[in-house]
Parts: structure tokens; sequence; C-alpha cells
């Protein structure tokens, strides 16, 4: 007999929510060489991504504390990563 369980959301919190959204926006990347997320400065990929969690915030959480997350998320990711020493990542 196959037992099949609801697939549980591959984002778990918030933040974790808030960070792919602005990625699939295009809004941040990660430094290939070590991993932290880093700012594109790009405005319309902002626009896409508070566009992207006015239209679809995640059950149980409001419009409003959806997009408060997503430009806290992004106030607290810089332009550049900071294991990088020499600014080229």
């Amino acid at each position: 007999m196959l037992i099949t369980k609801e697939r549980r959301s591959a984002t778990r919190t918030l933040r974790g929510w808030a960070i792919s959204v602005l990625q699939e926006a295009g809004a941040i990347h990660e430094c290939e060489e070590h991993g932290w997320a880093k700012d594109r400065a790009d405005p319309h990929a902002r626009e896409r991504a508070v566009e992207l969690a006015r239209r679809d915030p995640p059950a149980g959480v409001s419009v409003g504390e959806a997009l408060a997350e997503v430009r806290d998320v992004l106030d607290g990711i810089g332009d550049t990563c900071p294991e990088c020493s020499n600014g080229d990542c």
C-alpha cells in the first residue's frame, strides 16, 4: 500500500519565505564563493518582490506582515559579501 504525505513547504519561516521571494524577483543573489546573499540594487526587481509578496503572502500571514518582512530582509542585506576581501564576488 502506498502512503503519501503532504509535502511540507520548503520555507518554514517568514524570513525564509521573504528571502525566496527576493531571489525569485531577482532582487538578491548569492556570492558564488561563500553563499552570502547580496543586494542587486535593482529597483525594478525590488518592485517585483513587493508585488509578489502583496499578491501571494504565506498562509496565515497578512499582506502587511509579508511586505514588512520582505523590506526588513532586503534592508539587512548589503551589496558586498562580508567574506570577500577583494570585493570581486
